[in-house]
């Protein structure tokens, strides 16, 4: 019986009240919250970086098949052949690459034109804006890979999704005049 009127609901929560036994879990209840979501969005940045870089690698790579009129030159020379060549390139991201991918190959009269273009960004994407002409020998050429990638992190949703439904639009480029190859390429109109 005494042992009920230690249950007390006065005595109970004068007891709880005054315990310090929880107080530790209490207080990493409420720091591993903020603390998980840091570690989520540093995670999120360090895969976003990895997927910029890879990118950045694929598309120089074969951006060089085009500057050395290698590309030009050989039977298969579509949008689909050089989205193929940069997709090789990104090894652990190919199947991700070959469905979220736009590849955007346009030639420019000089420098200072190709400069004043802007490209495309998250807001106003359109794949179907994309133009492929790998260009002629001593044409002024830009690379343009385009590719969509989820974000999963609330934080970095907030701050990096410029797709809409939680995604962002990573980019890369490189801008060259292509060799003068002694060849008759395939073609290249200009977009």
């Amino acid at each position: 019986m005494r042992r009920f009127r230690s249950l007390l609901p006065s005595r109970f929560l004068g007891r709880f009240a005054r315990s310090r036994d929880g107080a530790t879990a209490v207080e990493l209840a409420l720091v591993s919250v903020p603390l998980f979501a840091l570690t989520m969005g540093t995670l999120e940045l360090m895969v976003l970086m990895l997927v910029a870089a890879t990118q950045e690698t694929a598309t120089e790579s074969a951006g060089r098949m085009i500057r050395t009129g290698e590309f030009q030159t050989a039977t298969a020379h579509s949008s689909a052949d050089f989205k193929g060549l940069v997709c090789n390139r990104m090894g652990w991201l190919s199947a991700r690459c070959n469905t979220d991918l736009t590849v955007d190959v346009r030639v420019f009269n000089d420098f200072a034109t190709l400069a004043a273009n802007q490209g495309m960004t998250g807001q106003n994407f359109n794949a179907g804006n994309a133009c492929f002409a790998p260009g002629q020998p001593g044409d002024i050429v830009l690379v343009r890979t385009y590719l969509a990638w989820p974000l999963f992190a609330p934080i970095i949703d907030a701050v990096y999704a410029n797709m809409g439904g939680g995604r962002t639009l990573l980019s890369s480029a490189t801008a060259f005049r292509n060799e003068p190859y002694n060849s008759n390429p395939a073609g290249g109109a200009a977009c």
